[in-house]
């Protein structure tokens, strides 16, 4: 997956059209500088919340197993569909 590049100075000149690119497309825009200070990625709140998550669920072994079990058990054609229970 190729991911846009912009410079420091586009960046700074179009926020607003960096900003928007980043939530309506859902993906990330690396900005570059040519100084050694390094390089930084822009991405949606949406994007960035989503991969914490992810983290923080296959961060314990025996969860991401259970994460990793059900996801073959749903590649595999074994998942069933259930109705929601009501919180009342």
């Amino acid at each position: 997956v190729a991911m846009k590049v912009v410079t420091y100075s586009h960046a700074r000149n179009a926020l607003k059209s960096v900003l928007d690119d980043v939530i309506q497309d859902a993906d990330v825009i690396v900005i570059s500088r040519r100084d050694a200070e390094g390089d930084a990625v822009v991405m949606s709140l949406d994007s960035y919340n989503s991969i914490m998550e992810t983290l923080h669920l296959t961060s314990n072994p025996a969860n991401a197993a259970a994460l990793a079990k059900a996801i073959a058990q749903y590649k595999a054609g074994q998942a069933q569909d259930h109705q929601l229970l009501s919180a009342d």
